[in-house]
Parts: C-alpha cells; structure tokens; sequence
C-alpha cells in the first residue's frame, strides 16, 4: 500500500512539473516505473540445462547461447491442473515479449511414469498450443539442478543468468509479468507495450472457483492416498474385491468392484467397477487412461445418482457417458451456480482403465 501511494505521488509531481503530455503516455510511464519499484535479490544462477532427454519446438539449448537473453523458465507436468490454469498467461507472455528477447522454457518434469512417455509430452504440447521450447526432463535432471519442489514453477534468470525472482503455484500474474518487464529493461530490450497482457481462458485453464474450493487434490495410489472409505482399507498390489459404503463423508472416496491398488494409481481387473467421491468443488478431474497397451475404456458419471446434465464436464455429455482413450486428465464435473456439496459415482464400463489422482477447481 505504502508503495502505491508513493507512486502516485511521485507520478503527479511529474506531471504538474513538465510539460503537457498524453493519459496514455502518462499511464506508460506510471507502468514504467511501478516495474522499477520491484526490488529483486539475486538467488541463484542459471544451471546447465544438458540434462535435458529430448527437446521440443527448438534444437537443445545451451546456457551459452542463451546469454543476454532475459529467461522465464516454467517446471511442468501435462496432468497437472495447477499449471493448465497458469498456461493462458505463459503462453501469453511468450508470445507478447518472443520479439524482446525473453525466452521461455517448459520444464517438463513427470509426475506419474506414463508422463515418460514422449509420445503423451508431445501430444500434450501439440494439444495445448504450447510453441515455446519445451526441455523434457524425464530423469528429473534439470529439477534438481534448480532444487525444485513444484508444479507449477516459474524462475525469472535475467540478461546475466542471475534467477532473480521465483513464483510457486498459481496467481500473482501481475506480479510476475512487471519482474518480466523490468528484467527486458535492464537488460536493454524495454522497447515494448507496458500494458499487461489479457487473456481468456477456457476449459482447463479457466481459473479455480477458489470461494467454493473445499476439497484437496487427492491420490489413488495407496502411497498418497487419504481419506479411503471402503471397508477392510486397502490391500496394496494385490486385487481385491471393494464396496462403496451406503454414504460418503465430505472428502472421501472408495472403491466398487475388483481393482488393484498400486503405487501410484489403482487399476480396474473386471468391468463394471466404479470409484465413489464426495466433494465441495466446481470442478471435479481425474487423471486416467487405459492400461498399458490397452483399449478406449468407456465409463459413465452419475451426480448424487443422476445423470450430470448441465454441470457436466468437458469429457462426459449431460447423460454422463465419456470414453477414456489416452493417459491424461479428465474433467468430469463443472457444475454450474449455486456450488454445493456433492457426491460423484464414475462407472466403468470395460475393464483395464488406470486411475491416479483427483483433483479439484
């Protein structure tokens, strides 16, 4: 607040002292200078990036060649609906700044195993019209080279290599596009729109409805899995036959059906299984796909018993009906005002779908 205030002093003394000028050259200069106001520490430097598997929209890259230019680099995992909803911005700034020397970088470090896949990377990226470079990080190479912890990420390295400012998770878009700007400006590139970019985002990437987000991601995999309803628990890596209990507290989930529970994810051994989960969210994903290998799974949603219909998601149509046919995130539920708290049942219809995480928006 301090801040602010000071810079709308100092931006009306300006303007009554000099001459007559513009709003509009007004207002670039106040944006001008409310990106000079940002006090960046030095953090770090640039890390090698040879640790890179494959390289995607761009030859390898080198710490070398990218010298003077300012960097933005983003860790990444394709399922991961934290960074979808950060994408429209990313992919924004890319495409504004690519002609003032900003670069952006997407680290793709996998979370599941199947996100190895450089085929499931590639498809990704072509699907969400990601045209930047992207480094796939497949041993986590790069990751730990930065010390990295999350998805998503964003390191902010200037013309010098420095990393001078870092931003985990999502929001504080603002925020992170005056580091970009100042970062051009001292590096001698800040002949550029001072406007912040505007973006509109859909499906996937539109934003969380945080006010009515009261349920966490969660795992079906039984090393991080909470909350398993299911009488008996958990038999781990070996199958076995699951009830779903006649109701569901707020934020549990359980099992129908013969699966096996992994690791990771837990997998349907016959058709006709089903997952069960109550929740308190506008959006509600799961990241699956066939087995290994294996063929479309189709599956139906059922919402508190009954067909979805308008607060279906992008994956089902208003009966409920979708088909799995690749690993990757669905979105299952978007329901519509008043949010409330509700209880989802996904039926299996074909055996030898893998299911690994929910998450929520």
């Amino acid at each position: 607040m301090k801040t602010k205030w000071l810079l709308l002093m100092v931006t009306l003394a300006v303007v009554i002292g000099s001459e007559p000028r513009t709003f509009a050259e007004d207002k670039a200069k106040t944006q001008r200078m409310a990106s000079a106001t940002i006090q960046l520490p030095i953090e770090g430097r640039l890390p090698p990036l040879d640790g890179a598997t494959e390289w995607l929209n761009t030859p390898p890259l080198t710490t070398a060649e990218l010298r003077g230019k300012v960097i933005l680099v983003q860790f990444w995992t394709y399922t991961c609906i934290n960074w979808l909803r950060t994408l429209p911005y990313v992919r924004a700034w890319g495409e504004k700044y690519k002609d003032h020397e900003l670069v952006v970088i997407g680290m793709h470090s996998p979370e599941f195993a199947f996100e190895k896949n450089l085929e499931n990377v590639r498809r990704a990226a072509t699907e969400m019209t990601i045209n930047y470079p992207v480094a796939v990080d497949s041993d986590h190479s790069i990751w730990r080279a930065f010390k990295n912890e999350y998805w998503p990420a964003l390191y902010f390295i200037d013309g010098q290599g420095r990393i001078r400012h870092h931003q985990f998770g999502e929001g504080d878009y603002e925020r992170s596009e005056r580091i970009i700007q100042q970062l051009l400006t001292e590096a001698g590139y800040g002949d550029f729109d001072h406007s912040l970019v505007s973006v509109e985002a859909r499906g996937l990437e539109v934003a969380a409805d945080w006010s009515n987000l009261k349920t966490p991601e969660n795992y079906l995999g039984y090393e991080r899995t909470e909350n398993f309803a299911s009488p008996g628990g958990i038999i781990s890596d070996k199958r076995r036959t699951y009830a779903i209990p006649t109701r569901l507290r707020i934020n549990h989930w359980a099992l129908s059906g013969d699966w096996t529970v992994g690791k990771q994810g837990a997998v349907l051994n016959r058709a006709n299984g089903r997952i069960g989960y109550r929740f308190y969210a506008r959006d509600l994903h799961l990241v699956m796909g066939p087995a290994a290998g294996g063929s479309p799974v189709r599956f139906r949603v059922l919402l508190d018993g009954r067909s979805p219909g308008g607060a279906h998601g992008l994956d089902v149509d208003e009966q409920g009906n979708g088909n799995v046919t690749a690993q990757r995130l669905y979105q299952l539920i978007r329901q519509p005002n008043p949010i409330m708290e509700r209880e989802i049942e996904i039926e299996f219809l074909d055996a030898g779908v893998e299911t690994f995480a929910f998450t929520f928006g």
